[in-house]
């Protein structure tokens, strides 16, 4: 099931001038229409939807709030607040006057926001060149490798010893299909996992230092080639753009999913699925070894041009979200990353085996280092779709994966010449 999508954005209503009515003495005099309630806005699934929406309850009943929860209806006015995917930040590069830098709606509101505090780990992208925080990185994660231990048993393998590399992967995958999985591994997010983390792993940018995207070096390029002959064996299926193949992980009909740490919460009811969890695997033969992979996910924007009142109310449910009882509860119904080191502290000592495993391997993954402010192809919706399409026409065998992946950076390009707010890490 998809949590995160792209945000809902719903327009505040607008109040009417008094004396532009008393202007008009030949029509009865209508009343001010009122500011309403501060909206937070999202375009979440229905479990999503479920844990936000006990949030916001929560957060009303305890601070006597008038918070709503409200859908996205793309092309209008941001709310007061708003939860953008990775995959719809490219809706705020492009039009950042429409959004309020957090840091300024804090101050504002009167609010303390001591970004010091915050996770370095976490911060990619959110913060301005004077290092004031944009946005919250609410409900942020990074690529591991998922598994059902009880396939690894069934063919023989050691369900205690996930592979490392990709490599080693290629083996285990061999004899999981011989034990009769007709899918042995599959992927959710593939630009994500398979573009800029597997750069990341590798490292090679997507991006050069002129702006230009990149990801058609030798590394990308032999990991695409890979995973074509994997689709030709019957190693790897593919089944969407989002997170459709995790439901068939979690369904128990693929042994093994590299997709977002956070979805490990995704899995408590797995049916049939033993799980087991490890960092996304590497390739050996890259120069310098294994590197890091990239935190980034959902985060949290303030919308331009709304009352003093909603941004008081906005300001104090974000504060409210960094406390580290509420950081907890967000791993526990998201499965995000915390935010400060008090909060995990604090969801450490809470949390169930797997997800805590799951927790320590994301951090282990990034290594100290998420905060690195590289360019997400993921991140840049119009891009993506183009490399997920030269991807899906390699693992289809209707292309090479070097010409695919020149033809992908050639469109790319063009998009963000005609584009270039696109190319930004952030708005501000």
């Amino acid at each position: 099931m998809s949590f995160f999508i792209r945000p809902l954005i719903i327009a505040a209503g607008l109040a009417l001038s008094i004396s532009a009515q008393a202007a008009k003495p030949a029509k009865p005099a209508a009343a001010p229409i009122a500011a309403g309630d501060p909206e937070l806005a999202h375009n979440l699934g229905t479990l999503g939807e479920e844990h936000l929406q006990a949030l916001v309850d929560r957060y009303n009943k305890e601070n006597g709030g008038s918070m709503k929860l409200v859908r996205f209806e793309k092309g209008q006015k941001p709310a007061a607040l708003n939860l953008v995917s990775r995959y719809d930040m490219a809706d705020v590069l492009i039009q950042p006057k429409r959004f309020l830098p957090l840091h300024e709606m804090m101050a504002k509101a009167g609010q303390a926001l001591n970004v010091g505090e915050l996770s370095a780990d976490l911060k990619a992208g959110v913060l301005d060149a004077k290092g004031r925080l944009v946005a919250l990185p609410l409900v942020y994660s990074t690529p591991v490798l998922f598994f059902d231990k009880n396939a690894l048993r069934k063919a023989k393998l050691d369900p205690e010893q996930p592979p490392k590399t990709w490599f080693e992967m290629q083996g285990m995958l061999d004899k999981i299909q011989a034990a009769g999985y007709s899918c042995p591994y599959t992927s959710s997010w593939p630009v994500w996992v398979h573009i800029d983390n597997i750069s990341s792993l590798s490292g090679v940018p997507v991006m050069n230092a002129k702006g230009q995207l990149g990801f058609n070096a030798l590394p990308q390029v032999k990991h695409v080639a890979m995973m074509a002959t994997w689709a030709k064996a019957g190693y790897f299926k593919s089944f969407g753009r989002r997170d459709e193949a995790s439901v068939k992980f979690r369904n128990g009909e693929c042994a093994m999913l590299t997709t977002d740490s956070r979805e490990a919460v995704n899995f408590r009811d797995a049916r049939g699925v033993e799980l087991g969890v490890a960092m996304l695997p590497f390739h050996d033969d890259v120069y310098g070894g294994r590197q890091h992979t990239l935190a980034d996910g959902a985060s949290l924007w303030a919308g331009a041009g709304h009352p003093s009142a909603h941004y008081r109310q906005a300001a104090g449910f974000v504060a409210w979200l960094l406390t580290p009882e509420m950081q907890t509860e967000l791993v526990r119904s998201f499965g995000s990353l915390p935010l400060t080191a008090a909060a995990r502290t604090a969801a450490h000592s809470k949390l169930l085996k797997n997800e805590d495993q799951t927790l320590q391997l994301a951090y282990e993954s990034i290594d100290g280092k998420g905060d690195q402010p590289s360019v997400r192809v993921a991140n840049i919706d119009p891009v993506r779709i183009i490399a997920d399409e030269e991807m899906e026409a390699v693992w289809a065998n209707r292309k090479p994966a070097k010409a695919a992946l020149d033809i992908a950076v050639a469109r790319g390009n063009a998009v963000l010449a005609a584009k270039p707010g696109l190319k930004k890490a952030q708005p501000f």
